[in-house]
């Protein structure tokens, strides 16, 4: 297989990579036919996945836009993943043009795209690191040259959290995270509900262990468990809700059922 230039040396192109099967999900293209047998395998369990996966990306721009409205115009994306269209990058750029954006991942094909798309741009960055080190992502030179952190930042969780383990303490870990933030700093979140997705159970589980083949298991928690992560914010309305009901912009009737598998939320730092 050819590595394209995009690709960074030193990773193996032949394991699927969960940054780029939710890049093929959200019509990106750097993706592999790799990480397209895995979508199309999670897919014939869950035929609506994509839609959940394009559901996460709207909630984003909705509360991206909706951060800058309220003057927040400093971003935080933690579990960025490859900035295809749409991306928060895009998104608080085109509502506040000086906005100041960051990208973190631990997927080095999400961190190389990312700092191709951003190059020279000196109000924008990104850089490998992993949402359980919180310390080590607010304290990062890239963090730290492009945020102003003593100012509120919005930090963006969007789709990662169902990824980390209960052994590995994300609770603490958010909790520190919104520790080192200024008041004002808003908690942008998204997590996958298995209870809410419009499939049995065996299914459910079918798509679950696909994901766990190519090393990123999903962790299961209610909307009690998922709640808990914004213990240390106060939530904006409309609460923590299932995503295509955080302030609609069309008819939320018209969304896709599996639209509905996971909740979004947004809180705001004392």
């Amino acid at each position: 297989m050819e590595r394209p230039a995009w690709a960074p040396r030193g990773i193996d192109i032949t394991v699927p990579s969960v940054s780029r099967i939710h890049d093929y999900y959200l019509g990106g293209s750097h993706n592999f036919e790799v990480d397209r047998e895995a979508a199309r395998q999670a897919v014939g369990f869950l035929p609506g996945l994509p839609k959940f996966v394009q559901a996460d990306r709207a909630f984003t721009r909705r509360a991206v836009r909706w951060a800058v409205g309220q003057g927040v115009t400093q971003f935080l994306d933690i579990g960025s993943g490859i900035p295809t269209h749409g991306n928060v990058h895009e998104t608080a750029r085109a509502a506040d043009s000086g906005a100041r954006v960051v990208l973190v991942d631990h997927d080095p094909v999400a961190v190389a795209h990312s700092r191709t798309v951003l190059a020279g741009d000196e109000r924008a960055g990104a850089f490998a690191a992993d949402l359980r080190r919180p310390r080590e992502i607010l304290e990062h030179p890239v963090t730290t040259d492009v945020l102003d952190l003593t100012r509120p930042v919005a930090v963006l969780l969007v789709g990662v959290l169902h990824f980390v383990d209960d052994a590995d303490d994300p609770y603490a870990a958010v909790a520190e995270l919104v520790e080192g933030l200024a008041p004002g700093s808003l908690l942008i979140l998204t997590h996958a509900a298995f209870d809410a997705v419009p499939a049995g159970e065996e299914r459910v589980r079918g798509a679950v262990e696909v994901y766990r083949s190519v090393r990123a298991p999903l962790v299961e928690r209610s909307r009690e468990g998922i709640a808990r992560f914004l213990d240390s914010v106060e939530l904006v309305d409309p609460g923590l809700v299932p995503l295509p009901r955080w302030r609609p912009e069309s008819d939320v009737d018209d969304e896709h059922p599996y639209a509905f598998s996971g909740f979004g939320g947004v809180g705001r730092a004392a």
